[in-house]
């Protein structure tokens, strides 16, 4: 993924008429995984499993999709996928497929009866590659808008913004689909705050339940590293990444976003722990960023 290497492939599903879409990360097989949820209204699939006291430690693919709980579904596709490939957790009845899901909300910016779906799913998994993705409103950032805690009218255009690190042979890369309540963190609402001179957004979404802006959100997102990390590693590093989530917007992890990061890593070189969480939370914060 960016240059993440290793086998790490990413592949998009874009409808640009209804503005959705889905994008799909597939990792090596013997990747290890976890992730942290902050936000308050999340949409995922199989995202417990990442727990680290839960058994299965690897994952196979990670699907950030569109639509709402209903993108979910583009998950199933992609199970079929690496069913194909012959990839997934050994059980005595054949091998299941780890896939973990994480949706945004889009329904307003287009066709909403339109979203990702198993075929759509199906379809960013088979053109997956090792190339450098497109970046923007493209797959799971194609209906992706952020701003919205001042109300709707002011929001804009978010999408989906990548980023990669590299310390001598360590790499971290970060994708991370911006659907934010948020805006860019820019430090002038904290001086405001510090001077006293802060202004409640009178359009705030949050001070009237009723609204429907007010669960309009959610920033998901894949850190990826050739580090050598277990599962409990890769939960830490993936609340670093949520800090980097925070330096970019403001606000973040409200009750009205789901947001989420999953990590995975290669294991491919030994990397000093601080290190990569430092760069998980650059690389968050910068591919954020990059959105604008």
């Amino acid at each position: 993924m960016l240059g993440v290497g290793g086998g790490v492939l990413v592949g998009h599903w874009t409808d640009e008429a209804a503005r959705t879409g889905c994008t799909v990360v597939v990792f090596p097989e013997g990747t290890t995984a976890s992730g942290e949820i902050r936000g308050g209204a999340p949409a995922t699939r199989d995202f417990a499993l990442l727990a680290p006291e839960r058994t299965v430690s690897q994952v196979d693919a990670v699907v950030l999709s569109g639509g709402s709980a209903f993108g979910l579904a583009a998950a199933d596709g992609v199970m079929r996928w690496c069913e194909e490939q012959g990839r997934g957790f050994e059980t005595r009845g054949g091998r299941v497929p780890i896939v973990v899901g994480l949706s945004l909300y889009d329904l307003t910016e287009g066709d909403g009866s339109v979203r990702p779906g198993p075929d759509a799913g199906y379809a960013a998994a088979r053109v997956a590659s090792d190339a450098l993705p497109a970046l923007g409103r493209v797959g799971a950032g194609t209906g992706a808008t952020m701003n919205k805690w001042q109300g709707a009218e002011n929001r804009q255009a978010g999408g989906l913004g990548g980023a990669l690190l590299q310390v001598d042979d360590v790499v971290v890369g970060a994708l991370v689909a911006v659907n934010a309540s948020g805006e860019f963190n820019d430090g002038s609402v904290q001086q405001a705050l510090i001077d006293g001179t802060y202004e409640h957004r009178p359009a705030d979404p949050f001070a009237d339940s009723n609204d429907g802006e007010a669960y309009t959100n959610t920033t998901i997102g894949v850190i990826a590293t050739n580090a050598m990390l277990d599962k409990v590693a890769c939960f830490r590093v993936a609340r670093s990444g949520h800090s980097g989530m925070a330096r970019a917007l403001l606000p973040a992890h409200t009750d009205g976003d789901g947001d989420a990061l999953v990590v995975g890593a290669t294991g491919q070189v030994e990397a000093d722990f601080g290190l990569v969480r430092v760069m998980a939370a650059t690389a968050v914060e910068t591919a954020i960023r990059g959105v604008g």
